[in-house]
């Protein structure tokens, strides 16, 4: 016979258990028991911090247990991407993916790994618009401008990047391609330096995430000619799209998260559905669109549709540009 009391009690329990925010995996109800770690594979610092920590804070005060994010940079995203790839696939170490991820499929022949058959996609988390930035003496004031700037010089200018291979550098190789015009590219260690020396009028121009380049732009200390995205940057709204003038072009950086092949499908899910959750909360949308970042919603198959499409896209790019990592 159920007392009156042992039913409260019971209906109590059931309630709390609906209302709590924490969603168990089925065949893995405790999952998380322990820690996470979320591997961003580039030096501490930047939009991939600050989007990591975003992301695993809410992730912690839902799921109950800490996400911590672990630096791992080197080997343009190679060393911690391996080291995710190389881990248990119980869900507790997550990546970082990124267009590098993409890129490097095709870019780098003496990869260690398979991406695509070593990563479960989980999450898509923001795309990033670039846009092409310039020196504010040199005498163009948009992207037609550019182009015939260009073509009466050629070889005479010279575009910075933040290193070989990267989504900035093999975006003006698109441009030169498409455009019929010739630049030289000088890498750099990161954005902040490249971006130095347009300012100062050593290099002429740059491609660049938004996110790095749009205070600069704001300041009146660079000038924007166009956006990689088909669509208008919500950051820089006066900007056009670079496909305004030469029709196709299109080009984005994107971040998301992954786990090691064979992760319980469970688990993706949970993550999944927490992360997309997390995209949609009012504070971390405001945070990603203070960065002129995107947030990409969807699920697991969804990114990992996306994450397909975007390495065939950066495929094509490598290829056109007959540009391999030595």
């Amino acid at each position: 016979m159920i007392t009156k009391r042992h039913f409260l009690q019971t209906a109590a329990c059931a309630a709390a258990a609906l209302a709590a925010p924490r969603a168990f995996a089925v065949g893995n109800p405790s999952y998380p028991s322990r820690s996470v770690k979320w591997v961003v594979p580039y030096a501490p610092g930047g939009a991939t911090d600050m989007l990591s920590r975003l992301i695993c804070q809410r992730l912690s005060d839902r799921l109950g247990q800490t996400f911590v994010v672990e630096n791992k940079p080197g080997a343009g995203s190679n060393i911690g991407t391996q080291a995710v790839i190389t881990s248990a696939p119980d869900g507790y170490t997550l990546l970082l993916t990124s267009t590098a991820n993409a890129i490097n499929a095709s870019f780098d022949p003496a990869l260690p790994y398979d991406f695509a058959k070593g990563i479960a996609p989980v999450a898509g988390v923001a795309r990033i618009p670039l846009v092409l930035v310039v020196n504010n003496d040199l005498p163009v004031r948009n992207v037609a401008d550019f182009i015939a700037y260009a073509k009466a010089n050629p070889g005479k200018m010279s575009i910075a990047s933040s290193g070989i291979g990267t989504s900035l550098h093999l975006s003006g190789e698109l441009f030169k391609s498409m455009a019929g015009v010739q630049f030289t590219h000088v890498p750099y260690r990161g954005s902040a330096p490249g971006l130095t020396d347009v300012m100062s009028g050593q290099i002429q121009g740059m491609f660049d995430n938004v996110t790095s380049s749009f205070e600069l732009v704001r300041a009146g200390k660079l000038r924007a000619l166009g956006v990689t995205t088909r669509e208008r940057s919500d950051i820089l709204p006066d900007v056009p799209p670079i496909a305004d003038t030469l029709p196709g072009y299109e080009t984005s950086s994107f971040y998301g998260v992954g786990a090691p092949s064979d992760t319980p499908r469970e688990i993706v899910d949970l993550l999944n559905r927490e992360i997309d959750t997390a995209l949609a909360d009012a504070g971390i949308k405001a945070r990603i669109a203070e960065l002129g970042a995107i947030p990409l919603h969807g699920n697991a198959g969804e990114f990992g549709g996306m994450l397909t499409a975007e390495t065939e896209r950066w495929r094509k790019v490598v290829s056109l540009s007959g540009i391999r990592k030595e």
